[in-house]
């Protein structure tokens, strides 16, 4: 049904192979990468169609996480590669500020059909991080505009990923990612994470214990008082930390505690959005409704960056105000909106529409959820968690070399022609949607080899 390119051909190309070894490596400065070890050893890819990617040697490599997180429809679709051609042909660029063009706009009315009744404003950015930026600066203007100016103080959660612009590694609880860049926002506060092995490991789909935690906003509200307090940002399933999923009831509580104090509740959707949990949106599976909810990633099918924040038209309406030719919120960003990643867009929802993706997870979930589970056994293997089409595997670290186990099983699964991500010691899966049980077999199965290979 999703035919790749025959790796014949790929090999047949010597382009992208002889590039290769003319380049140099020493200018480019890659992000969140070892890249003394990767310059090393380079892991290079040239092509990409479907499941896989090649190397630009012609090697065949399966692609366990949707390249990262994004490439939900699997890549090099056609309608969506045509959308792209056929935009830049057509129009490059068109300035945001005081002018637009159609597809802006036809993008918005597409993508609030899919969201849930409520959330029927969207405010186009150009990544995760910047759909976080801009949500927390909507949260804290919209208590200001309603006369409620004090409400600044903006809660995040421990392991949250939001992002690596100060906001977001401000309410983000990711020490790695928190440590270097000094004091980081004021007025910020963290709820305890879920992550609870003792009780939980090895749960299949939403943990049973836990619920109680989101109570820990209430102490935050005993500490700081309600009118003090703008927002609450959490990952529904926080994903780069290790694809923690939300307990039984917890999310239900969070919304509900926001609602007692007046507190907006932010979706941080960057990776749950566009199928990956088997419906739309992770708000859509838990029926659990945010104030703002932030996208990127599977919005273009990682084409053409792009991301963006959904809100509530109760705060879109509240900036509705003043004079007509005053600008009511002064954010927004040289590339929102880009015709490039809204062609891509409108691409992506057509070959989600047309193929069923953004429910195929559910259908796929339980095949996901016997393999992954079939590693219990295996060397090293202290927890997984799958819900969707998204699972983990959480390695016991190495006493004082933290990570080390787990960046070896993404090497040695590199070596057997299976790209993952590690976070730490645990690998996180979550494959274009298009996936086949053939494939969900190769991956556990080169896994399980990997186990009994590292140390």
């Amino acid at each position: 049904m999703y035919k790749d390119l025959e790796p014949a051909t790929v090999a047949a190309n010597d382009t992208s192979r002889t590039a290769a070894k003319a380049t140099s490596l020493e200018a480019y400065w890659m992000p969140f990468t070892a890249n003394r070890q990767f310059k090393h050893k380079p892991r290079l890819l040239a092509k990409a169609s479907g499941m896989h990617y090649w190397t630009p040697e012609g090697r065949e490599i399966l692609d366990a996480c949707a390249g990262l997180w994004c490439v939900n429809a699997g890549h090099a679709r056609p309608r969506i590669v045509r959308a792209i051609a056929d935009q830049a042909a057509e129009m490059d660029f068109a300035p945001p500020f005081n002018m637009g063009h159609p597809k802006q706009f036809e993008l918005a009315e597409r993508l609030v059909k899919l969201t849930p009744k409520g959330l029927d404003k969207v405010f186009y950015t150009n990544s995760g991080s910047e759909a976080v930026e801009s949500a927390l600066k909507m949260a804290i203007a919209y208590h200001r505009a309603r006369g409620e100016g004090a409400r600044t103080r903006l809660i995040g959660r421990e392991r949250g990923y939001h992002g690596v612009n100060f906001g977001g590694i401000s309410v983000g609880g990711m020490v790695g990612n928190r440590k270097t860049f000094g004091p980081l926002m004021a007025g910020v506060d963290h709820l305890r994470h879920t992550h609870d092995l003792a009780r939980n490991a090895f749960s299949r789909g939403m943990p049973e214990h836990g619920a109680e935690l989101a109570d820990d906003l209430e102490r935050m509200v005993a500490l700081h008082d309600a009118s003090t307090i703008a927002a609450v940002i959490v990952e529904p399933v926080a994903g780069s930390t290790g694809v923690l999923i939300p307990p039984k009831g917890y999310l239900e509580r969070l919304r509900s505690i926001c609602d007692k104090h007046g507190i907006l509740l932010i979706f941080d959707e960057v990776i749950t959005g566009f199928g990956r949990l088997g419906a739309p949106f992770a708000a859509t599976r838990f029926n659990v409704t945010p104030d703002l909810m932030t996208v990127a990633k599977g919005i273009t099918n990682g084409a053409v960056p792009m991301g963006a924040v959904f809100a509530k038209s109760m705060i879109h309406d509240v900036f509705m105000n003043g004079p007509e030719h005053v600008i009511e919120f002064p954010h927004g960003y040289t590339y929102s909106g880009h015709p490039l990643a809204c062609a891509a867009s409108l691409g992506t929802l057509d070959t989600y529409a047309e193929e069923g993706l953004l429910t195929r997870a559910r259908q796929m979930e339980p095949v996901l959820e016997q393999a992954l589970h079939t590693l219990r056994e295996s060397p090293h293997v202290i927890d997984i968690r799958n819900i969707g089409l998204v699972g983990a595997i959480e390695l016991a670290p190495r006493a004082g070399e933290s990570g080390k186990r787990g960046f070896e099983a993404m090497l040695a699964a590199w070596e057997r022609g299976l790209l993952i991500r590690t976070t730490g010691d645990t690998i996180a899966l979550s494959p274009p949607l298009i996936v086949e049980k053939a494939h969900i077999d190769q991956i556990v199965g080169t896994l399980a080899d990997v186990f009994e290979t590292i140390a």
